[in-house]
């Protein structure tokens, strides 16, 4: 219990002081604020080794895409992996929900970074240009847009089908997708105490080449990180 109280103690007021540093950040060129996410990522990881003796490991950076355009689809159990993908990919954009905008300070970090939100199960203007608003990022930036198609954070153990939402972007950019599995449940799960002594593994998987019909893609994709994540698991 001292390591969890330690960890959400210097964790948070780490993540509050470099929000508070890069305020200027708001005025200042997207770079600016985009060095200041990857900070977090930095210090997620820092806080998790140091306080919860947690091993990270990056499997699979022989699979990342480097030379044409992709969008990431990762699972999503903690808080960890929406700080720390940033240090491995370039910026990625977050597809996540409007609600977060809302937080005062970081929900602006979020907007100048360009972010893009929609309102879960809700039909509404925002949401009607959802795509446009993804389609008009991919034309113009080299950055990798990140969706978590479980549509919000799960148990280790929780095999729930994914969302359209991936296929849909799979559909409208021809692009090609980038799996990602993380453990990172098994540490930092969604409710309850932090577990010490454990590892996260972050698998970058072989990426899915666009052409494939949306069903198929939306099932290939379900089962390529379903089946990493119950290895790690």
């Amino acid at each position: 219990m001292i390591r969890n109280f330690l960890f959400s103690l210097f964790f948070f007021t780490g993540i509050i002081l470099i929000s508070l540093i890069f305020i200027p950040a708001i005025i200042l060129p997207k770079k600016v604020v985009l060095f200041g996410g990857k900070i977090m990522g930095y210090w997620a990881s820092f806080c998790l080794k140091f306080f919860l003796s947690t091993k990270i490991i990056i499997k699979g950076k022989e699979n990342i895409i480097k030379d044409r355009k992709f969008f990431i689809a990762a699972s999503h159990q903690s808080m960890f992996e929406t700080f720390f993908l940033q240090t491995i990919f370039n910026s990625p954009v977050f597809i996540l929900k409007k609600e977060l905008l809302l937080i005062p300070l970081f929900g602006w970090y979020l907007k100048k970074i360009g972010c893009i939100s929609i309102e879960r199960n809700k039909i509404s203007k925002e949401n009607l240009g959802f795509f446009d608003d993804i389609i008009k990022h991919i034309n113009s930036s080299d950055r990798p847009i990140i969706i978590f198609p479980q549509g919000t954070r799960l148990l280790p153990e929780d095999r729930v089908p994914f969302k359209k939402g991936s296929s849909r972007i799979y559909e409208k950019l021809s692009i090609s997708c980038q799996p990602v599995a993380i453990n990172s449940g098994n540490t930092w799960p969604k409710n309850g105490p932090k577990k010490t002594n454990t590892t996260i593994t972050i698998s970058i998987l072989k990426p899915i080449e666009p052409g494939l019909e949306n069903e198929i893609f939306l099932k290939k994709l379900e089962n390529t990180i379903y089946s990493e994540l119950n290895i790690l698991n």
